[in-house]
């Protein structure tokens, strides 16, 4: 029996590496090693006990790259050896929501690491068909991709225009990735948050402008920069009431709203606004085939370097430390991996 170390958190505030059976890939599954994993906000709200919709125990992750061990022959040219990332969402096929090809929000989506177990393991089994070809890039490039299909999604969303002035509030990694996203439909993006850490790893990704929100006032900068007349689009990727607030003040008449950050408080506010400045609000949740796909050629093709949204690498064998310094993170963090090899 062939063993493998895995990252379980046993409930939550304890995770601690185990060793489980090496999984057996069954019919439609390839046999995957994991080369590196990152550490999502998830990941961080299940070992907390405050994500909701996580059971116990778990093992978190589905930001990851891994190299294909066994494959069976497929017309998707997935080899053994390849370097590859995958989709972690699996919908049901059968919801309504799936129907109509909106696989993305599943009515019972599971997600890797909340609803089903995840990818910090050395190996785990994925259906052949959300497996992606990493083309050229290299595995810790390959991690991120999945991160930033998030954003990419978010800001297909909102359909942001070449010269479209946008703000986002959130400069984690989830909204410097917007941001990245943004400029690459030609968009002049600012991005605000509390850190003047994240705001300057921001600007050296190629923000725009930054707004401090500690220490400026948004309603008075969002003036200067939009001669008074409002962002065309404002980003959501805080998940916090008051930016949700924000991004309604801050946006023009006829404006846009795409939330990304996961709210756990409820907001109250006046709905008129919304109709009095005729918004169009969208959510947006996971990604889709294509999102993956146009990024893995984007990066491949040098249109964007991800790689420097990466602050830390912990091996596995400090992956604690490594939970541990984003629970008590001082916003210095941005992307956290976690090598596996």
């Amino acid at each position: 029996m062939k063993m493998m170390k895995v990252v379980e958190i046993k409930e939550p505030g304890r995770i601690q590496v185990v060793e489980k059976e090496i999984p057996k890939p069954k019919k439609g599954e390839a046999l995957l090693k994991i080369k590196y994993c990152g550490i999502c906000g998830s990941d961080i709200a299940t070992y907390t006990g405050n994500q909701p919709f996580a059971s116990y125990p778990r093992i978190p992750g589905h930001e990851f790259s891994a190299e294909i061990i066994e494959v069976e022959d497929n017309n998707l040219g997935l080899q053994k050896g390849m370097i590859v990332t995958a989709n972690p969402y699996f919908n049901c096929g059968s919801c309504y929501s799936c129907q109509k090809g909106k696989v993305n929000c599943c009515e019972s989506n599971e997600t890797m690491g909340v609803q089903r177990d995840g990818s910090f393991a050395e190996y785990l089994t994925m259906p052949i068909e959300r497996i992606y070809n990493g083309k050229t890039l290299s595995a810790k490039t390959l991690a991120l991709i999945e991160p930033f299909s998030i954003s990419y999604h978010a800001i297909n969303r909102g359909d942001i225009q070449k010269e479209d002035k946008v703000l986002v509030f959130g400069a984690g990694a989830i909204g410097i990735f917007a941001m990245i996203a943004a400029k690459l439909r030609g968009a002049q993006v600012y991005i605000t948050d509390v850190f003047e850490d994240r705001l300057k790893q921001a600007m050296q990704m190629g923000a725009d402008g930054i707004i401090n929100a500690s220490k400026e006032d948004i309603n008075e900068r969002v003036k200067e920069i939009t001669e008074a007349y409002g962002m065309d689009v404002c980003i959501e990727a805080a998940g916090l009431p008051e930016t949700f607030l924000n991004c309604i003040d801050s946006v023009a008449f006829g404006g846009k709203v795409v939330l990304i950050g996961n709210g756990k408080r409820e907001t109250a506010f006046n709905h008129s606004v919304l109709l009095k400045k005729e918004l169009n609000v969208y959510g947006s949740r996971n990604s889709l085939l294509n999102d993956f796909l146009s990024l893995i050629d984007l990066v491949t093709d040098d249109k964007v370097d991800i790689e420097k949204i990466v602050t830390d690498v912990f091996e596995l064998h400090n992956v604690i430390d490594a939970f541990e310094s984003l629970k008590n993170n001082d916003g210095s963090k941005l992307k956290v991996l976690v090598k596996f090899d």
